[in-house]
């Protein structure tokens, strides 16, 4: 129970609680008077006190709306909501076909952002994703079994979907390394064995270009466009610090320039090829005319907005794969070389060494003492590890094939110039499983610590390492191919990187990842985004026929980010202010007219007129 007390007489306010405790205070005239009559000092510091707040409040929302986009983009797809648009996409790769289900809210109808893709989730919130075995390539001499082959791909994907979704649901089929090696008539079979039976038995929404083999250029590119766009790269609207350079977009005559996110480049090393894809600006200069020849078979620039007129989402990329450079295709490169240049060296000397167990070859590349056995039966070459991190790197080195040519990387290919200084990049797969699967550094990449616990893990004996592996000390999927030849990849990986790539040992901006935001982003999402990039246009149309109040309604879209919260917010503040300034002026005045000097008999020295008192 709270009472609240005005004693005139001593000119002060009390204040007493009785209960839950009983507490009692009071405040005097002069402390009122202070209260009520803020100095300009005290206005300024509330009103900073008040902007802070705002600020703080700004960050928090902002935060944690990134938070829940990322909570409801795990959560399960809901079909019933009507204004949900669906696509599919299907992987056929050389061991085997995946089908993914991705889904999309309408457009917000600002020219500016894409579409908001997302991997479709099911009732149990996983990603809607069915495999099937062998390569669709595997069919090459019986082209007319390619549609039932994919047929139950297909059948999944339309039981995930409203079917009253079906025929507004884009279908992409799309196939990569497997079908490239094919000869390009039993490419042409297959696509059109595709291209005739898929209308006839599902009602989605397919084209003969919905259907085609992609070069190992295009893969890069989705792969670099679906990351980018999981880490929000492509979102000019908010800039969390991530700004990159000032560019302009390639091709645009505009003199405006424009201030767009760094975007991340990309660095997969796989099991056979290595991959590097990242934005250069347009300005790229050339060795040899030569050199640019070849550049224009590894540069692409594409438009991810909907308006062909707006530069904003127009990216040029470098993207080069590399063939045979990959963690196990380059082990077995440099096996083979073993193998020859042993056999050559023997013959010469008329030695005996590697022909047996007894005489084995030192590898430097395998771990302290770990026995191990190559080549064909007819040609068995037998190896005992040194562990010598450092003689493995220089082993290794002729391998990379770098040329003296400048602007160059593996093979000799060439490679833009890398602004080290202002970018980022993420390393997955094997840069991925040399950093965290055995030494448990994924993450940043350090390259000092990175080699000196390669080179710890390489000079540590095989008995020691077996011993860790047996007690869990290694990562969970880590098994005895990564432990033998852990030594030998994370030379490899560090090669590539910095002798392949030249990247600066003090390089500080590479992050090594299996997934990005606990998602594993598959250059199909970026396939998606590409091909679909012009839908926003029917939905703006749509919208303009809605009338002006619509669009203007759409037009805002930055209501929901908080920018009316932070008007709304500055205009209360100044009102207060003023409230308060003329609350003190009014308080002066009042003071003014009370002041002795205000009362004109005690000037002028008279006596004090007679005053009636009533009793």
């Amino acid at each position: 129970m709270l009472r609240l007390f005005f004693l005139l007489p001593a000119d002060r306010i009390s204040f007493s609680c009785l209960f839950p405790a009983s507490w009692h205070f009071s405040l005097s005239s002069q402390v009122l008077q202070r209260l009520m009559t803020p100095s300009l000092r005290q206005l300024v510091f509330i009103g900073l006190v008040l902007c802070l707040g705002g600020l703080l409040y700004l960050l928090l929302s902002a935060c944690f709306t990134r938070h829940l986009a990322r909570v409801t983009d795990v959560d399960a797809t809901d079909t019933s909501n009507p204004n949900l648009n669906y696509g599919l996409v299907v992987d056929c790769g050389s061991s085997g076909s995946r089908v993914f289900v991705y889904c999309w809210p309408r457009h917000n109808g600002n020219p500016h952002e894409l579409l908001d893709i997302r991997q479709m989730r099911d009732q149990h919130r996983k990603p809607v994703v069915m495999k099937i075995k062998p390569g669709i390539s595997e069919l090459a001499k019986t082209p007319e079994k390619a549609s039932n082959y994919i047929f139950p791909l297909l059948s999944f994907a339309a039981q995930h979907i409203p079917k009253n979704k079906h025929q507004e649901t884009p279908l992409y089929i799309l196939c990569t390394a497997g079908m490239r090696i094919l000869p390009e008539s039993q490419q042409e079979a297959l696509l059109e064995d595709l291209r005739t039976d898929i209308p006839v038995h599902f009602n989605f929404l397919f084209s003969d270009s919905h259907v085609e083999v992609i070069s190992g250029k295009q893969e890069g590119v989705y792969a670099w466009i679906g990351i980018n766009f999981v880490l929000g790269r492509f979102n000019h609207v908010h800039n969390d610090g991530e700004a990159g350079p000032e560019l302009q977009g390639p091709g645009s005559d505009q003199q405006e320039v424009l201030v767009r996110k760094r975007t991340a480049g990309v660095l997969d090393m796989g099991g056979v090829s290595t991959q590097i894809a990242y934005e250069v600006p347009k300005t790229v200069s050339f060795a040899s005319p030569q050199q640019e020849e070849v550049a224009k078979n590894l540069l692409a620039e594409f438009n991810l907005g909907c308006d062909a007129h707006r530069t904003e989402h127009v990216y040029r990329v470098y993207v080069s794969t590399f063939l045979g450079f990959g963690g196990n295709a380059a082990r077995q490169r440099y096996e083979d070389s073993l193998i020859r240049n042993t056999a050559a060296r023997n013959k010469l000397l008329d030695q005996h060494i590697g022909e047996s167990a007894e005489y084995p070859l030192l590898d430097p590349c395998l771990p302290t003492d770990l026995q191990d056995e190559i080549g064909p039966s007819t040609q068995k070459l037998y190896l005992r590890g040194t562990g010598d991190f450092d003689q493995c790197r220089l082993i290794l080195q002729p391998f990379l094939n770098r040329t003296n040519e400048t602007q160059t990387s593996l093979s000799g290919i060439y490679q833009p110039t890398i602004d080290y200084n202002n970018s980022q990049f993420y390393g997955f797969s094997e840069f991925y499983y040399c950093t965290e699967d055995v030494l448990r550094m994924g993450g940043d990449y350090n390259a000092s610590k990175y080699a000196h616990a390669a080179k710890s893990y390489c000079a540590t004996q095989w008995k020691t390492l077996r011993e860790r592996f047996d007690s869990g000390l290694y990562a969970s999927h880590a098994d005895l191919h990564r432990l033998k030849y852990q030594c030998f990849k994370s030379a490899w990986m560090y090669e590539v990187l910095h002798s392949g790539f030249s990247f600066p040992t003090n390089y500080k901006n590479l992050k090594t990842a299996l997934l990005v935001y606990d998602k594993e982003v598959q250059w199909t999402l970026g396939a998606i985004l590409y091909r679909t990039r012009f839908l926003p246009l029917r939905d703006m149309q749509q919208e303009a026929l809605k009338g002006a109040h619509s669009h203007w309604r759409h037009s805002f879209s930055f209501v929901n980010n908080h920018y009316l919260f932070l008007a709304c917010f500055f205009i209360v503040l100044l009102s207060i202010m003023l409230y308060l300034l003329r609350l003190r002026r009014f308080h002066r005045r009042a003071a003014q007219r009370c002041t002795p000097s205000s009362v004109p008999w005690l000037e002028e020295g008279l006596g004090s007129p007679t005053l009636p008192i009533n009793l």
